[in-house]
């Protein structure tokens, strides 16, 4: 990492808080907490708006759930890696665009349902039959009709219930959907791939609020060159401390005190808390005084789920030319699918991504076992498979820095509790993920709420100063004019 990212001295001298006396004239201060994209956002938002930031971070690395690895010499994302509504209304897309940074649209359509095209799938059976594209196309249209179905319970009951108890329901008062054989394995595999969407099994996803996200226009975009770039993009010439995991954070009318584990203490007018939901559910982070019950409420009622990725590099390409291949299976469980990254990037790489309960299984293995394991998923359907000559591995669950990989409404909670996880307590300020009520789950939902938690802080901090006079971010209305660069191989 580029020694800039990690120190600067004005800034320490300014916001390292020792024995030193606070200074009675200097400018607005602020700490941000954590360095994924809202953190990263707030932080840059708030340095242009003449701010002293000191941005604490407790990975050796910036990005957070974003993690682009270059082992293989080619960029690949172990966490993030899509721009979900590729058009002008993604609060992304100005910066992107402005970067140069091509995407690969995997879909023409916004749909939870099918994030890449259905013409760009090969389904296969265990024994290595392909699914022909008809009958794909055919239960994919049965889907939609049972998920209107659920639509109807939804409105029938009063309480909330599970997307699998929904299904129940459905197929119990129209036996004319359940199907047999092959068939079947197929809506399992569809069901998979919804539950993947949400990083949760559907008995833990919650049927009124399950589809209240915001789906932008334009489909979805694979970040050919991985997310990375826009990190440090944004991450210039800020105070960056990597190794600093946040323990405890004392919150004062006009300050913040925030203490790390190796034992440094910084101060500033306020903070911004921009760690996983994983992180602030294991309750890693003292705040003192505690959070308000209203506060804690939401962070222990919202949904974490998991999502992995293992990575597979070969020597040669010996797979079909789509982008995604895809196994079925008699259980939603037993279905996988592989995102093929030479169609859309030129590597030989294929990428397996367990969701949910599967991903938690796969988790318990060292990473040869999880690598051998995707491999002999993939040797299920191409039985003349090569082996990898390089493989990496995901740990989202049980990575001490995230503990979960994204936000999910989760059954019997309410939606509005990411506004709950939002709303700032005196001057401290909350962004990430999981405080979007229109983009949970999304990078770009990180990015605009690391944008609205630095204005917000902003605005209280000045008020506080005294200061009215409103202040020009480098990320302004010039950039959207900027066109993003499409390819559709």
């Amino acid at each position: 990492m580029d020694s800039r990212f990690k120190t600067n001295p004005q800034l320490r001298r300014a916001l390292c808080y020792g024995n030193v006396a606070r200074q009675q004239e200097r400018s607005p201060s602020v700490i941000v907490i954590g360095g994924g994209m809202a953190g990263i956002a707030a932080a840059r938002a708030l340095q242009d708006a003449s701010f002293q930031v000191v941005l604490l971070e407790s990975r050796e690395r910036l990005g957070g759930r974003i993690h682009t690895d270059y082992s293989f010499g080619f960029p690949v994302d172990l966490g993030a890696s899509w721009l979900h509504g590729v058009c002008k209304e993604n609060p992304l897309a100005p910066l992107i665009g402005k970067l140069g940074l091509p995407l690969y649209r995997t879909s023409e359509d916004n749909s939870v349902l099918y994030d890449h095209d259905l013409e760009s799938y090969a389904l296969f059976d265990m024994d290595g039959n392909q699914v022909p594209l008809e009958l794909v196309t055919e239960v994919g249209k049965l889907f939609e009709r049972v998920l209107e179905e659920t639509n109807k319970v939804r409105q029938e009951f009063s309480e909330d219930m599970s997307i699998l108890r929904a299904l129940s329901i459905v197929f119990e008062r129209k036996p004319e959907f359940r199907l047999e054989g092959l068939a079947h394995k197929v809506l399992q595999w569809y069901l998979c791939r919804m539950e993947g969407w949400f990083a949760a099994d559907s008995d833990t996803i919650s049927l009124k609020n399950w589809d209240q996200e915001v789906l932008l226009p334009g489909g979805h975009g694979l970040m050919v060159r991985g997310y990375l770039p826009v990190i440090h993009t944004l991450a210039k010439g800020i105070d960056i401390r990597l190794g600093h995991r946040v323990k405890k954070i004392v919150r004062r009318y006009n300050e913040v005190k925030v203490t790390t584990e190796n034992g440094e203490t910084f101060v500033a007018d306020a903070a911004i808390v921009a760690v996983p939901l994983g992180v602030l559910k294991a309750n890693i982070i003292e705040f003192e005084p505690k959070l308000p019950d209203w506060k804690e409420a939401a962070i222990t009622d919202l949904g974490v789920g998991i999502e992995n990725k293992i990575i597979l590099h070969f020597e040669n390409v010996f797979w079909p030319n789509v982008e995604f291949l895809g196994v079925v299976a008699e259980t939603s469980y037993g279905c996988s699918y592989f995102l093929n990254l030479h169609k859309a990037a030129g590597h030989p790489v294929l990428v397996y991504m367990p969701a949910g309960q599967l991903a938690k299984d796969i988790e318990k293995m060292s990473d040869e076992a999880a690598a051998n394991f995707a491999f002999t998923q993939l040797k299920k359907i191409l039985p003349d498979a090569s082996s990898p000559i390089q493989y990496l591995v995901s740990r989202w669950g049980t990575d001490i820095n995230s503990l979960g990989s994204y936000s999910y409404d989760a059954v019997q909670k309410p939606h509005d509790l990411y506004e709950r996880l939002r709303v700032p307590v005196d001057n401290l300020f909350f962004a990430g993920e999981a405080t979007s009520m229109l983009y949970m789950g999304s990078v770009h939902g990180a990015f605009s709420t690391g944008m609205m938690a630095a204005e917000d802080c902003r605005m209280r901090v000045l008020e506080r100063y005294g200061e009215i006079d409103l202040l020009q971010t480098a990320l302004g209305e010039e950039a959207s004019a900027v066109p993003l660069q499409i390819s559709r191989l």
